[in-house]
């Protein structure tokens, strides 16, 4: 894996804002989602003597770490600076690109019961100025602040994963929205996603209280199960492994990395 560019690097924050299907002929994946300034050293922090940051990295995305709560507090820049960075971007860019590249070569019928599930929070929407301002390693999930910062509704698209929903709609293939978000924020969801770029959906899934005590898999299988009962063939994308993980994951599932927190 490439290292983070040891130069300091400077980026204007991009201005994201809902248009006409026209916006497809932007390029999508060259707008920027926070401002940069990444720092020389990014990947020389250990968590101990024998594994590196990028090392633990790896484990986290392909969960062979689980079930952690909080980066280690060594590797808080590291994961700071990767966020911000270029290979977070090119990271990204991969999974979208191999997810559309599979819809794609698919021989797909005119039934519209095609269906792209898309995540929210790290997936289709990026939290990255919530987190550069209050850290990447912080010690206890404060639900508090991010709560406040969702209801502002100004969380910016992901550019990769915009430039995948504008194909696949263009190929024909629906989308649904599958978030852990409550339906308390529904219209704020609403709201933030048409106003970065994503105006047209088949569904808005949100966690109601008939979900409450359950984890996000068993959630989100039971949602996947109704979408396919309903006649759906689904692909699926997310950044969490519980959003791939379970049952009815559909046919194909692409994991887009977050190194930033675990969901189970």
């Amino acid at each position: 894996m490439k290292a983070l560019l040891p130069v300091l690097q400077l980026f204007i924050l991009a201005t994201f804002v809902a248009t006409t299907h026209g916006s497809f002929e932007l390029d999508i994946a060259d707008q920027i989602i926070h401002l940069l300034r990444p720092k020389p050293g990014a990947g020389g922090r250990h968590v101990d003597d024998n594994v590196s940051c990028l090392s633990w990295r790896l484990g986290v995305e392909t969960n062979n770490i689980i079930d952690w709560t909080t980066v280690p507090a060594a590797c808080e820049g590291y994961v700071g600076h990767y966020m911000l960075g270029q290979q977070y971007r090119k990271d990204s860019e991969v999974v979208a690109h191999e997810a559309y590249l599979y819809a794609e070569s698919q021989n797909l019928t005119d039934d519209g019961n095609n269906l792209w599930i898309f995540d929210v929070d790290e997936t289709s929407l990026s939290n990255l100025p919530y987190y550069a301002d209050h850290g990447f390693g912080v010690e206890v999930y404060n639900s508090t602040s991010f709560n406040a910062w969702v209801l502002e509704g100004v969380a910016p698209a992901l550019p990769e994963s915009l430039k995948l929903y504008k194909k696949l709609l263009a190929l024909g293939i629906k989308v649904a929205f599958l978030t852990g978000r409550g339906e308390a924020q529904r219209n704020v969801t609403e709201t933030n996603l048409k106003n970065v770029g994503y105006d047209t959906w088949e569904k808005l899934i949100l966690k109601d209280s008939f979900y409450s005590g359950n984890t996000a898999v068993m959630y989100k299988s039971s949602e996947r199960k109704n979408l396919e009962e309903s006649g759906y063939r689904i692909g699926n994308i997310g950044d969490q492994w519980s959003d791939l993980l379970g049952t009815n994951v559909g046919n194909r599932t692409f994991k887009l990395p977050d190194p930033m927190y675990y969901i189970s």
